[in-house]
């Protein structure tokens, strides 16, 4: 339960932290670099891997899809060697074993993620293997976020404290719950984009989703409205929220009529769609970090109310610290 607690364990290190923030962002943009070789039906443009028209160096004409395929893949290639320097930069300067643990896991990740996207190169866009690639590109993007959070200068910060600690573990698994349902709906967009499912399934995740969301909001900014650490997530969590229902409509509508009849898809649908799969990232990343919050708010409680269990004495005041 202290493992969130240590976070004066290790000294703050901007440079780490910002190359960190860096690389996170360059997954975001690796995201929508996916989701536009998706959208653009240019998986099989680049027919071979892992070369690239039989060379692993030279840059072919970005024509047509190529454009879109290649250009994936050499941003795929950089966020790998990224990945490598978070990674060893990390066991270099985080004391924090845990944090070690997740540096070697993003990098455990992110080859994952190369060889799954080399598999559905090779097998001809399975939906399942396609489907598996465009989940663990989310599940990478909030290891990278995550990482970027533990290393920021506000997590040093010792947590504002919780009250009643007991009642928030419903809070806590309600946060672990819209987190699991998040990321099981990006799981079922993700299959139905390859053609893996219907959309029946999707809309029925989504309306799932979108009560989870609402209750795990409403609920923390009922508890905690002044404490900025939980309350600054759940709005902007709600506002994604919003903005995603209304690109998933406006996506059905240029996917499934605008571009029935289309020869070659068209730029509305693809505009969409990509907002939409960004707007999805955006939204599991941040309920991953609502989470966190609630659950590193939680453990300080507890540690206190133990702390004061062999001295009743102690000022109702006092703040933990790490």
């Amino acid at each position: 339960m202290t493992q969130f607690l240590d976070a004066l364990s290790t000294p703050y290190n901007r440079a780490h932290h910002l190359f960190t923030v860096i690389t996170a962002g360059c997954v975001f943009l690796l995201i929508i670099a996916g989701a536009l070789v998706t959208s653009n039906e240019a998986g099989l443009s680049v027919p071979d891997w892992p070369t690239s028209f039989g060379s692993l160096y030279r840059i072919p004409p970005l024509v047509g899809g190529v454009k879109f395929e290649h250009g994936h893949r050499m941003l795929a290639e950089l966020i790998g060697l990224l990945t490598i320097g978070v990674a060893v930069w990390t066991q270099k300067v985080d004391r924090r074993p845990w944090m070690r643990v997740l540096g070697w896991a993003a990098l455990g990740t992110v080859i994952a993620q190369g060889i799954l996207g080399g598999l559905t190169v090779l097998f001809y866009l399975p939906p399942a293997i396609s489907t598996a690639h465009a989940t663990l590109a989310q599940t990478f993007f909030c290891i990278m976020v995550s990482m970027a959070f533990f290393t920021s200068e506000s997590w040093v910060k010792a947590p504002t404290l919780m009250q009643s600690p007991d009642t928030q573990l419903r809070l806590t698994t309600l946060s672990l719950l819209t987190v699991f349902a998040v990321w099981l709906q990006l799981i079922m967009g993700a299959a139905f984009r390859h053609s893996g499912i219907r959309l029946l399934p999707h809309v029925i995740g989504a309306a799932v989703v979108f009560f989870m969301v609402l209750w795990l909001v409403i609920v923390t900014l009922r508890r905690h409205p002044s404490t900025p650490e939980l309350a600054t997530p759940a709005t902007i969590l709600v506002t994604l929220l919003m903005f995603q229902i209304g690109l998933g409509l406006v996506t059905y509508v240029a996917r499934v009529h605008w571009s029935r009849s289309a020869a070659a898809p068209l730029l509305s649908m693809v505009v969409t769609t990509v907002a939409h799969v960004a707007c999805g990232a955006l939204v599991l990343v941040t309920t991953v970090i609502l989470a966190i919050q609630i659950h590193r708010h939680l453990e300080a409680g507890v540690a206190q109310n133990r702390a004061r269990t062999p001295n009743q004495g102690s000022a109702p005041g006092s703040t933990v610290r790490a």
